[in-house]
């Protein structure tokens, strides 16, 4: 399945023989590479809301594939990673995958097994996305409420009854009613359940 242009997937390998062949075998399924000699070269090259995935060469001058994993993790980049080794290295298999390598394949691989690699790696970074996306929606929403609707919130998130919501806040059950439907208003939410799992989920709880 052909993926949307702003789906990117980086190769990053020091051997050009190696790089162009992979990158045309990518284009060949009409998938959308960009290649890079090293990855420095890549990580200076790298757009700051890149989609896609990336295919790295672990033994590679300068940073190593394991490396390049460390440093896209400490950047927070949601882009999942495939490393690839010519060399039978377990302990560097496990490294990589420590380090936050979403995939580990050897050479030499069958065209069909990496490209089934790179299509699971780009719909793992769409459903990272897609979850980043809804988290934020959530966020903003809660941010809409006014001080006193995050209160009710944060008690309702606590467990707390409408009426201890009342005595808490000092205010009268009637008043709680109120509040506790301007939140589910404000966070487009349909049942307490629904309401909870979106908070809890967006990290805000």
């Amino acid at each position: 399945m052909a993926q949307a242009a702003d789906r990117t997937v980086f190769v990053v390998d020091d051997d050009a023989a190696a790089l162009d062949s992979l990158v045309l075998l990518l284009r060949s399924d009409g998938l959308y590479p960009s290649g890079y000699s090293s990855a420095v070269e890549f990580l200076d090259a790298l757009p700051t809301e890149a989609r896609g995935c990336v295919i790295s060469d672990v033994r590679m001058p300068g940073m190593d594939g394991v490396q390049l994993v460390r440093a896209l993790k400490q950047m927070a980049s949601p882009l999942p990673i495939i490393l690839v080794t010519g060399h039978a290295d377990v302990s560097v298999a496990v490294q990589a995958m420590k380090a936050g390598a979403s995939d580990f394949v050897q050479k030499p691989y069958e065209s069909e097994q990496i490209l089934r690699l790179v299509r699971a790696a780009l719909e793992e970074n769409d459903e990272a996305l897609d979850a980043n996306a809804r988290r934020n929606r959530v966020l903003s929403r809660i941010e809409s409420l006014t001080a006193r609707e995050r209160q009710v919130l944060d008690l309702i998130m606590e467990g707390a009854s409408n009426k201890l919501i009342a005595s808490s806040l000092t205010i009268s059950p009637r008043t709680v009613e109120i509040y506790r439907a301007n939140v589910m208003s404000k966070m487009r939410a349909d049942s307490l359940s629904e309401l909870i799992r979106m908070t809890l989920a967006s990290g805000a709880a």
